[in-house]
């Protein structure tokens, strides 16, 4: 038997086992051969997957997924003009051109201006200071314009553009037939006299027939004789209100108040008048019917 040899070691200190790297070692070289084994194998079954066969004309292929069919969309050409492209920077001007003209188109075409000061000349006629408040009036003024100006909008779209984005006439063509129904509208609510003032400004004496007039006459125009609508639909508006604040100041008067406002005491019952007619009704019908 070969001897033991058996050392000392101190307290505290762990005996050493001179085969425990060798052991660790190899334990590391196992699990690293065994990592490119398993890496060799995967990349082996991924080269042997098998791949999709080419569809061969003439064959039976499996049923593709279902995907939906969309609708057909209308021939639309809106970058055209003439028969002409137009870029897409161009596109986007002309289109932000339009948009910061829409108030200026919305104040000279259309039956908004009448409204809102017959709205705005209501609510001094009450005395109630800003109620109702802007806002509100000119959302009230934008529908009651969109229900008036409906006709004609439809009018414009079926004759006019409708035809032009499905490329059936051209640009000059769809402005004269879109144009044609608010000038008729136009020409509908114009006084004579406004007319012939601002053709003489331009120069001429008269017209032909309504189709001679010129846009720009016939805008202005417009906007002056709606402004005089206005106001006349306004002082009748004032009439009754009037009458009451004569009647509070006078009875103010008699009894010796005069340091009082008249107007203090005559707005609640100005405001009790108007609600007991139904008096938005009565307004807003009065507009309508006005340019009928």
């Amino acid at each position: 038997m070969t001897p033991v040899e058996i050392r000392a070691t101190p307290r505290g200190a762990r005996a050493r086992c001179p085969f425990r790297a060798e052991r660790l070692a190899t334990w590391l070289i196992g699990l690293l051969l065994a990592g490119l084994l398993a890496l060799g194998a995967g990349e082996a079954l991924a080269q042997e997957a098998p791949v999709p066969p080419t569809p061969v004309a003439g064959t039976a292929t499996a049923p593709a997924v279902d995907t939906p069919v969309l609708p057909d969309l209308p021939d639309v050409a809106i970058g055209r003009v003439g028969g002409n492209d137009i870029s897409v920077p161009l596109q986007i001007l002309l289109l932000m051109t339009a948009i910061t003209l829409l108030p200026a188109m919305l104040l000279g075409l259309t039956a908004f201006t009448r409204i809102i000061i017959v709205l705005g000349l209501l609510r001094q006629a009450l005395g109630t200071g800003q109620t109702p408040s802007n806002q509100v009036l000119v959302g009230l003024a934008i529908f009651l314009t969109a229900m008036i100006m409906m006709p004609v909008g439809q009018q414009a779209w079926s004759e006019g553009i409708g035809p032009y984005l499905n490329d059936q006439i051209d640009f000059a063509t769809a402005w004269h037939l879109t144009l044609a129904p608010f000038r008729e509208f136009m020409l509908a609510q114009i006084r004579e006299t406004d007319l012939l003032t601002f053709a003489g400004m331009t120069g001429s004496s008269g017209y032909a027939s309504p189709d001679d007039v010129p846009f720009g006459v016939l805008v202005a125009a417009f906007i002056t004789s709606e402004l005089k609508t206005a106001f006349e639909i306004g002082f009748l508006i004032f009439i009754p209100f009037v009458i009451i604040d004569l009647v509070v100041s006078s009875v103010l008067m008699s009894m010796g108040m005069m340091m009082l406002s008249p107007m203090l005491v005559s707005a609640p019952f100005k405001i009790l008048l108007f609600v007991l007619v139904d008096g938005w009704v009565l307004v807003v019908g009065t507009l309508a019917a006005s340019f009928s």
